[in-house]
């Protein structure tokens, strides 16, 4: 009874220990496992904010840029920022495990903080101070100042490549799927965990900031990366602790793999049986601890890839599961699509909307806020949202449909993206309003700061981060639970590829408007005096997009179909096991 107890104590997902030794339930993983992960999130995302939150400002008030050209650059950061994950992702499936891709990446991710430390606080690597009210007046940066502080910044995002698809999934991967009372507990685990890394996100927006705008940068930014050196040395700290998935190979290779196969075999006929095609022994997969996948109908070309021919080149016949595992990821590419232009309102955040507080009333008595201090709000909304939703919402829905997440994660998605329709036409509404005050008061040419609280733009920072708390959340989960088991981090990925691709089309939209808007002499939508521009009419072109952009999800979604529960799939492959092997001994039976 004692043996059968240990047995049952060890995973069943085939994670292993750093070693490759496999693990007991009962002293690895959980939330104790998990408590490590998310107190390096805290500090993690305090160290990304603090830098991201405020560089616009930066950009313009120490590097004398423009509009249009320092918020090009955040976006264009940003934007590399979120899609070197892919490659982050890339290494960690293929070669290198999640843990050690992820301590590699830190230690480049250290570097270059400390580096953009260096170049805020040196004299020689930052402009001379500028007070003229143009900034087209003022010395303009070095090319050896450009150089060292943009080369921080993509030294930092390449290391954020390697950390952030990876932590997440590791600390996804602590729960195992086929126990019951842990497959409960990361149902819930994507909610707490944007709820705990926003904490860190608060901290930036609000302390952080306030100390860049009033004490100084150097302090600014060394208080970030001392952050995050301590959450390294903390996320180290739970390493006995954590259950590691073995690295299952390039999942672009094994993707490619079915696809020049299909492609190969163009003109062979699919059976009619499924069962035809190409698959390998149960007993390899129990074994290996690794997943079956059924054929399905969808992407039917695909399945040509498992049609035997007589070869067996890995790039000539592939597995009907290595070919659905393909299927997993292409089905997700439309509802990625889907979320660029959401990624895109968030581009704002940092950008234009931090702009747009500088001209307003930023005084509450003798205390002065920080512009990039509004994307605080977007925290605490999101934070109250994510709790609402998780102890009320969810109980309340789940009574009438019966499923697990209270509602799909698609419809939470479809919520998130409303949200972004309703968000950009209050900003257009507020927009307007704040023109027509600088219009009454004589402030439209030169510029000055309106008799006009800062707090009139509230109303978009909220409702951002209630967007968030349905469209964030259930992004992250939704390509974290789609993806199959071995292609896990690529799927997180997907995650952070929406938001790099957002901030790379927030740049291009912004280049773009501004450049036609300025032809056949017109003054143009977005200058460097924000009363002279057109923001409100900027952001009324967004709420068109984004209404363009939810009919295109409603259409996607509904070919969409959802694949099947893992834990389910290996229940019936362990029956399908129990009953060869029953046949197997029934014949030997009836040979003796």
């Amino acid at each position: 009874m004692a043996v059968e107890e240990g047995i049952d104590d060890y995973t069943q997902d085939g994670t292993v220990d750093l070693k490759g030794n496999p693990v007991r339930r009962s002293k690895s993983g959980g939330w104790t496992a998990c408590s490590f992960v998310v107190v390096y999130e805290v500090f993690e995302r305090m160290a990304y904010y603090g830098i991201s939150s405020n560089l616009v400002l930066y950009l313009t008030g120490k590097l004398h840029q423009g509009t249009v050209k320092s918020a090009n650059n955040v976006t264009n950061w940003v934007g590399t920022i979120w899609m070197t994950p892919i490659l982050g992702a890339y290494v960690a499936d293929a070669h290198l495990g999640r843990y050690w891709t992820f301590v590699i990446a830190s230690l480049i991710y250290i570097s270059g903080m400390s580096l953009l430390t260096l170049s805020v606080s040196l004299p020689g690597l930052k402009p001379p101070t500028c007070h003229q009210a143009n900034i087209d007046d003022c010395k303009e940066a070095s090319t050896l100042q450009l150089a060292v502080f943009f080369g921080a910044l993509y030294t930092l995002a390449i290391g954020t490549g390697g950390t952030k698809p990876n932590i997440s999934t590791i600390g996804a991967d602590q729960f195992d799927e086929f126990h019951p009372k842990e497959k409960a507990y990361k149902l819930s685990f994507f909610n707490w965990w944007m709820f705990s890394i926003f904490f860190g996100t608060l901290f930036a927006n609000t302390v952080l900031v306030y100390i860049q705008d009033n004490v100084g940068w150097t302090l600014g930014y060394g208080l970030p990366t001392a952050g995050l050196v301590i959450s390294v040395l903390i996320f180290l700290a739970g390493t006995p602790f954590y259950r590691h998935k073995v690295p299952a190979g390039s999942p672009f290779t094994r993707m490619a793999m079915v696809i020049i196969a299909a492609i190969r075999k163009w003109n062979v006929s699919l059976p009619n049986d499924p069962k035809e095609l190409y698959e390998l022994d149960l007993e390899e997969y129990a074994t290996k601890g690794k997943f079956r996948i059924d054929s399905t109908p969808t992407l039917r070309f695909l399945n040509k890839a498992a049609v035997k021919t007589g070869s067996i080149d890995p790039w000539m016949l592939c597995s009907v599961t290595q070919v659905e595992e393909t299927k997993q990821m292409l089905r997700m590419i439309p509802i990625l699509i889907a979320t660029f232009v959401p990624s895109t309102m968030i581009a704002q955040i940092n950008t234009l909307f931090v702009k747009q507080g500088t001209t307003l009333d930023r005084h509450i008595g003798s205390f002065k806020i920080p512009p990039a201090s509004l994307a605080g709000f977007v925290t605490i909304s999101m934070l109250v949202c994510v709790v609402l939703y998780d102890r009320f919402f969810v109980p309340i829905m789940q009574k009438w449909t019966k499923n697990p997440r209270g509602i799909t994660l698609l419809q939470r998605m479809g919520i998130g993206l409303v949200f972004h329709i309703i968000i950009m036409v209050i900003a257009s509404i507020t927009e307007r309003h704040r023109l027509s005050v600088a219009r009454e008061h004589g402030l439209v040419e030169n510029g000055g700061q309106l008799p006009l609280t800062i707090f009139i733009l509230l109303p978009q920072f909220v409702l951002m981060g209630t967007a968030d708390a349905f469209l964030e959340v259930a992004k992250l989960e939704f390509f974290y639970d789609q993806s199959p088991e071995s292609m896990k981090s690529l799927g997180t990925s997907y995650s952070t590829t929406s938001l790099g691709i957002g901030n790379f089309l927030s740049s291009f939209l912004l280049s773009t408007v501004s450049h036609i808007t300025r032809k056949h002499g017109h003054q143009g939508w977005i200058l460097n005096n924000l009363s002279k521009s057109h923001l409100d009419y900027y952001y009324a072109f967004f709420a068109i997009l984004n209404f363009l952009n939810f009919i295109f999800f409603l259409v996607v979604i509904k070919f969409y179909v959802y694949k099947a529960e893992v834990s389910d799939s290996m229940h019936v492959l362990i029956e399908e096991l129990k009953l060869m092997r029953l046949k197997t001994s029934n014949r030997e039976e009836s040979r003796e």
